[in-house]
């Protein structure tokens, strides 16, 4: 092993991570540029707003293999090395949120790399460096996603759920300490890339969605009738 594939492997596993999955598939679905939309981010949820729910849960789907193939990458060029195998996920996270693919000038003029928001990516990640255990993640997502109703703070939870799985497995399944340390960074990385949606949720402008947004529809409904009933000569 020599520092030439540890080089190796992570410039791949960026370049994997960069690959922008969103961007092919819903020009590939709809002919929209998907970062003209919404967010403006390239991962499964602003693809799901771009192009429908198979555009979104095929966008996702490839994310998440993105993540989980360093793994792959790690074995072939550093087998055996837990510290490549930890950092080559945090990189493809990396290329997935800030991919040289999608380099273009912002508003300001200034060079900018686009992307996603790193959650799908994380969770391929989890499992390349956790194993299997990491697949709790996927309920335990869900959960967060119907129950508290923000998308961003679903993202936040994969990173948050990969940190926690890997200290029940440090800590009473001889798991590695170094596992803890990918959920760590994890969800500083997807933090950073939150940070406006993270500001509209401290402002309580961010969009909601699960059982929030059914419950707040519902109110919203009733608010409405109340008012119709209390003025009935305006119907």
């Amino acid at each position: 092993m020599t520092i030439w594939n540890i080089g190796l492997a992570l410039l791949l596993s960026y370049l994997i991570g960069a690959f922008p999955s969103g961007w092919f598939v819903v020009k590939i679905a709809s002919g929209k540029d998907v970062r003209r939309v919404e967010s403006g981010r390239t991962g499964g949820t602003n693809a799901m707003r771009a192009a429908g729910f198979l555009a979104g849960l095929f966008t996702a789907a490839l994310d998440v293999f993105k993540g989980f193939s360093t793994g792959w990458i790690v074995h072939w060029l550093t087998p055996g090395n837990t510290w490549v195998l930890v950092a080559a996920p945090l990189v493809a996270i990396l290329g997935h949120n800030y991919s040289v693919f999608l380099i273009e000038r912002g508003s300001h003029g200034k060079l900018q790399l686009r992307g996603g928001a790193g959650g799908a990516p994380c969770l391929g990640g989890a499992i390349a460096v956790g194993g299997p255990a990491m697949l709790l993640i996927l309920p335990l997502a869900a959960l967060v996603f119907v129950l508290i109703g923000y998308a961003s703070v679903t993202t936040i939870s994969i990173a948050v759920l990969a940190m926690l799985i890997s200290i029940v497995q440090a800590v009473f399944f001889g798991g590695s300490w170094l596992h803890v340390l990918y959920g760590l960074i994890a969800i500083g990385l997807v933090m950073w890339s939150l940070r406006p949606n993270l500001k509209r949720l401290r402002d309580g402008n961010e969009r909601v969605v699960g059982l929030r947004a059914y419950f707040r529809k519902r109110a919203a409904e009733k608010r409405a009738a109340n008012s119709q009933d209390s003025h009935p000569g305006e119907r």
